[in-house]
Order: C-alpha cells, then sequence, then structure tokens
C-alpha cells in the first residue's frame, strides 16, 4: 500500500471520533487510509474510506508496511486506552509524519501527547463542553475559542450599539474586542467596517481575547443607553 501521498490523511482508531473524522474527510475528497484493529470495525468501513486496514498501530513495523511513512498527515483518534494512544502516537511521530493530531481524554493524556512531540492535541469531549456552556447561556449564537485564549463569538450587539456606527462608537477601545462581520436582519453576512451602523435584530461576529469576548457578549442583557458621545473619526 505505500504510495507517496502527501495530501492523504492517516487515521488511526476508528471510533466514533475518528469513524466520524474519517467518514468527513472522505466527503471531502480527501484521500483517507483508515487503522483499526477491530475486524468489525473496518468491514464496516470497507468502501467507504479510500483504504481501511485491520492492524495494530502501535507495532512499528506493521504500520511501516502500510506505508504511514509516507503520509503527511496523521490523526491518533485513540482514546480510551491510553496506553495504546500514547504508543501508536509514537509510532506515527518515529515514522516521520510531519502534522500529527491526537485525541486526548484528560488533562494527563494530553500533557503526555504534548511531550512525546504530536503537533496538535485535542480534547473533543471538553472542547464541545465548553463551548455548549457558552451557547447554553443564550448569550452567543456560535462560540469557538483557541487555543492562545483568543476566540470567536456569534452573537447580537448589546442595546449600547444599536444605532451606532463601529468607528463612531469606539468598539475596540471600549471594549477590548473587534466587530469582525455583520448579518443585518434578513440579509447575508458582510465584513464590518468604521463606517457600519448596526441595527435591531442584526447578528454580529466579534473577535479578541476569551474574556473581553464573553464579557462583551453578555452585555446583551445588562448594557443600557449610553450617554456619553464620541467623536466620529476614533477607530472602532
Amino acid at each position: 500500500m505505500a504510495r507517496n501521498d502527501s495530501q492523504g490523511v492517516v487515521v488511526v482508531g476508528l471510533g466514533r471520533f475518528g469513524r466520524s473524522l474519517a467518514l468527513e474527510l472522505t466527503k471531502e475528497g480527501v484521500e483517507v487510509l483508515g487503522v483499526d484493529s477491530d475486524p468489525r470495525v473496518v468491514r464496516s468501513l470497507a468502501g467507504r474510506l479510500t483504504h481501511v486496514v485491520e492492524a495494530d498501530s502501535t507495532d512499528l513495523e506493521a504500520m511501516r508496511e502500510l506505508g504511514v511513512a509516507e503520509f503527511d498527515r496523521a490523526v491518533v483518534g485513540v482514546g480510551t486506552n491510553l496506553e495504546a494512544s500514547i504508543l501508536s502516537a509514537s509510532v506515527v511521530l518515529e515514522l516521520g509524519v510531519g502534522n500529527v493530531w491526537a485525541k486526548a481524554i484528560s488533562q494527563s493524556h494530553a500533557r503526555i501527547l504534548d511531550q512525546i512531540g504530536v503537533h496538535h492535541v485535542v480534547r473533543p469531549e471538553h472542547d464541545m463542553g465548553k463551548r455548549v456552556a457558552h451557547l447554553v447561556t443564550g448569550r452567543m449564537i456560535e462560540y469557538i475559542e483557541f487555543d492562545d485564549g483568543y476566540a470567536f463569538a456569534k452573537t447580537r450587539p448589546p442595546r449600547a450599539l444599536i444605532g451606532r456606527s463601529l468607528g463612531g462608537f469606539g468598539v475596540r477601545q471600549e471594549y477590548g474586542i473587534t466587530v469582525v462581520g455583520v448579518k443585518p436582519s434578513g440579509e447575508d453576512f458582510t465584513y464590518a467596517t468604521p463606517s457600519t451602523v448596526l441595527r435591531e435584530g442584526a447578528q454580529i461576529i466579534v473577535s479578541g481575547p476569551k474574556d473581553a469576548v464573553e464579557r462583551f457578549c453578555a452585555l446583551e442583557y445588562d448594557a443600557g443607553p449610553r450617554t456619553e458621545r464620541r467623536s466620529p473619526g476614533r477607530p472602532w
């Protein structure tokens, strides 16, 4: 199966996470080599992935024979078996795959994966839990947080901004966030500019430090009319 396929992705471990990822990649036209030790899982995905193979992902020689070393990207989706997860990630790294993602189920698991050199460690349940917690409050419509404490959120503008231009109000100076896009009621999203005026029923996309984004989104419920005026030329 060895071939030079830098555009393909190896997905190791085809449980719920790995299976969903592999099928989504396939839907997007990406060639996928799926590897799992469970023959039932392999049979269930036969014909649905580019290649799907029953193999021990902790066995360096077995993975070498599959041509894993010729891939530039790999995802280790093994989660519940920590030893298998760490050994599989170690094997993929030893084979020289240049961009390795791995699933972790705890902070200590994530720390070990990071220490052995995994390039991207993801915690799907943890990250989804944090995201849903933000959405459940009703303050945000969508929320994405990045590792460096930066976040994007889709929300509705607080009352303080309704009828005002972004440049005239000085949103960035006032709240420490940037309004990236605006979706007026019944229209499509468009880029925000300093002259953009926010109206009732609009949705906005904001970005900035996580804490600043959260504080800004909370203003939908507690921001009252503002009386101070700002110069029209103030940056937004």
